[in-house]
């Protein structure tokens, strides 16, 4: 009896494992296959409709906003393409998943998805491309390779251009706060790395404190003060994106630290934005990261055509200040364009 169930229990393992394997195959074959095809469309008669489901990270945030309205006007662009309702994560990871799971279940064309946080959402994303959805990946990264393109900034360079403008600002040395993102996003880590190696130039630049902001304007006004409350000494503050950057200054300015300099990114042409801030004197830098929604619009584009796309496309910068800050707010305002 006993050598029965040995031999059962031994039979049911090596099942659960042969259909594991199996599945990591299926999955990793349906992967590779979507990353070598680089395209996934073309598929449909003349005259079908793709259409698109939206998971982004969260609406909260002004850049995401005008990311969403942007790639609403620029699908219109494209009659094939049908845009979903966007689905907002509210910086919900499990929320993100399911919204993911959803357009997978719904057999959407294409899937775009800007990751809240990489590592939670990639099993996801990988369920897509298993499934044979081509995925665009806007802004931030997953952990893996499955996916058809990847859209979004540079922003390391970014993170070491604001710190080249700090060591301009403060030749003779200062105290730097650094306000950062969402800690496990990448573009947080970019933006530091690559500041921290700029402002290296100059020994005597000291960052003084640090705090994870989350991207929110809030955030930054409230951090801002707990800083000032207690004393510390700060030149200048580093933060991450503009709303932060516009937080902390109000808090500064309603403390009367109006002596201290302020840098952020985003870029935005918009009213409450970063470039108004730095033609109305509130902040001296900031930097823009392009939304990639005309650049989404147009791989979907390619894609249901067929066409091969490129596997990682990466965005621009300028440095915008009080100087060209007029001429790129109009270059990039798309008040009238968009709803």
């Amino acid at each position: 009896m006993t050598s029965t169930r040995t031999s059962t229990r031994t039979l049911r393992r090596a099942l659960t494992a042969a259909t594991a394997v199996l599945a990591a195959t299926a999955l990793a074959a349906g992967c590779a296959s979507k990353t070598e095809e680089g395209g996934g469309g073309g598929e449909k008669g003349a005259g079908d409709e793709f259409v698109i489901g939206y998971s982004q990270a969260n609406n909260a945030e002004p850049y995401r906003a005008q990311l969403n309205k942007q790639l609403e006007h620029y699908v219109k662009d494209h009659p094939d393409l049908k845009l979903l309702p966007i689905a907002d994560a509210q910086q919900d990871n499990a929320q993100q998943v399911s919204q993911i799971q959803q357009f997978v279940q719904q057999k959407v064309d294409i899937l775009i998805v800007s990751p809240n946080e990489p590592a939670p959402v990639t099993p996801a994303v990988e369920q897509a491309c298993a499934a044979g959805i081509p995925v665009i990946i806007l802004d931030r990264t997953v952990d893996t390779e499955c996916y058809t393109s990847f859209i979004g900034g540079d922003n390391r360079e970014i993170g070491k251009k604001a710190g080249e403008a700090v060591v301009r600002e403060l030749p003779d040395g200062g105290n730097v706060a650094e306000l950062r993102g969402l800690l496990s996003t990448e573009p947080q880590k970019q933006r530091h790395d690559g500041f921290m190696e700029a402002i290296g130039a100059n020994p005597d630049i000291k960052v003084v404190e640090e705090r994870e902001g989350k991207w929110l304007q809030p955030e930054g006004t409230k951090i801002m003060q707990q800083w000032l409350a207690r004393g510390t000494d700060i030149d200048l503050v580093y933060a991450h994106n503009d709303p932060m950057a516009i937080g902390a200054q109000q808090a500064a300015k309603a403390a009367g630290k109006d002596e201290i300099t302020f840098i952020g990114i985003d870029g935005l042409a918009i009213p409450d934005g970063g470039i108004r801030a730095v033609q109305q004197e509130r902040m001296a830098y900031t930097y823009l990261y392009p939304t990639g929604a005309e650049e989404a619009a147009q791989t979907a584009a390619d894609i249901a055509a067929g066409k091969k796309v490129e596997k990682k496309q990466t965005l621009g910068t300028v440095e915008i200040t009080k100087a060209n800050a007029e001429d790129v707010y109009a270059k990039y305002d798309m008040n009238g364009k968009v709803d």
